[in-house]
């Protein structure tokens, strides 16, 4: 991960593992791609539905650009743990 859009739960540089296919619960953190930035992978979290995408946002509002900017996100997966530097469960 990269970058502080996600602190405190994530920071800068974690490496989680990532349950592909998954459907996403409301606040649940997730993989997520816009379709205005199909080549940009992010992790955010799950807020609600919105038609068939999902409506995400970073945890830290002052450094997040997330679907209030960019709209509803795909959701490609759920952040089951994170692995590195320090694992934990239930993010």
């Amino acid at each position: 991960m990269r970058g502080p859009s996600m602190a405190p739960a994530l920071r800068d540089e974690d490496i989680v593992l990532v349950r592909w296919g998954v459907a996403p619960k409301p606040g649940q953190i997730a993989l997520v791609r816009w379709e205005s930035r199909p080549d940009q992978l992010s992790i955010k979290r799950v807020s609600h539905r919105v038609g068939g995408l999902w409506h995400v946002v970073g945890d830290n509002p002052f450094a997040s650009t997330d679907s209030e900017q960019l709209g509803p996100a795909e959701v490609l997966g759920v952040v089951r743990a994170r692995v590195w530097p320090r694992p934990a469960f239930r993010l």
